[in-house]
């Protein structure tokens, strides 16, 4: 199996190094072969402009991100280091995605490339269960600055499941992906070294039975009317009517949310 590790920390002292550090050994050990992008350490460009587009773009006066880096994308226009990292993860069957938590999302430098390497897969026709990942997994594996109690449904940030939702759902789930349950680091900073090795010990652990796990569960796009919005077919809504819980987070029926369905495979 291929990885690739998008990384995003700047100091080697920190958790996140050594998290990272756990993977690239504990896969290696299994067979794996394992690349890491080291964002801050490529200083890797994090705005999405017109100079990830060589040879100028088709419509200068109405600049659309979106379409110009798609054609861009099929014409071998794209910048270099968009191809770098596009060619990196076209190799790779998992992608895991290692950061510390900002402002309850990614860091900045990992947002932008998401937004500059995934850009030639934010398409229309091909999109969900349907998108063109989706023979490769992927999975998040973060720290916090703060226990697990902040995240829960009656913690002060509120229920993590729905934090995760626009990553796992808007961005990974979107482009096709199999996305496997996050690895989260509660608030490490703060534990004592004993408890920051037993975490570093249960990601080994983690590891080392990866790909037997089931992936977190969204609802299929063929769930949705293409001609109404993508609103949920009412036979989908029947069908699920009498359960205690809509589908998952973004689909709930006027149901509560169902527990863990970001955070624990197969839910």
């Amino acid at each position: 199996m291929k990885v690739l590790i998008v990384y995003a920390h700047e100091s080697p002292a920190s958790f996140n190094a050594a998290a990272k550090d756990a993977a690239v050994a504990a896969l290696t050990a299994q067979g794996c072969t394992v690349e890491v992008s080291d964002l801050y350490a490529m200083k890797f460009k994090a705005a999405a402009t017109t100079e990830d587009i060589t040879g100028g773009v088709k419509d200068a006066e109405n600049f659309c991100y979106a379409k110009e880096i798609k054609l861009a994308s099929e014409e071998g226009r794209l910048a270099d280091d968009i191809k770098k990292e596009q060619e990196k993860l076209k190799e790779a069957d998992l992608v895991i995605f290692q950061f510390p938590m900002y402002w309850s999302s990614v860091p900045a430098i990992m947002k932008g490339w998401m937004d500059r390497v995934l850009g030639f897969a934010y398409a229309q026709e091909k999109r969900y269960s349907e998108g063109i990942f989706k023979d490769k997994k992927a999975m998040l594996s973060f720290t916090t600055d703060c226990p697990e109690s902040v995240y829960s449904d009656t913690g002060i940030n509120g229920d993590i499941n729905v934090t995760l939702w626009p990553l796992q759902n808007g961005i990974l789930n979107y482009c096709g992906f199999q996305v496997f349950a996050p690895q989260i680091f509660w608030d490490p900073a703060t534990d004592s070294p004993e408890s920051r090795s037993s975490m570093l010990e249960g990601w080994r652990t983690r590891l080392q039975n990866l790909c037997g796990e089931a992936p977190v569960y969204f609802a299929p796009l063929d769930y949705f009317d293409k001609e109404k919005g993508f609103l949920l077919k009412p036979e989908v809504k029947e069908k699920f009517a009498s359960k205690e819980c809509g589908l998952t987070v973004g689909i709930h029926m006027g149901k509560p949310l169902p527990a863990n369905s970001q955070t624990k495979a197969g839910v």
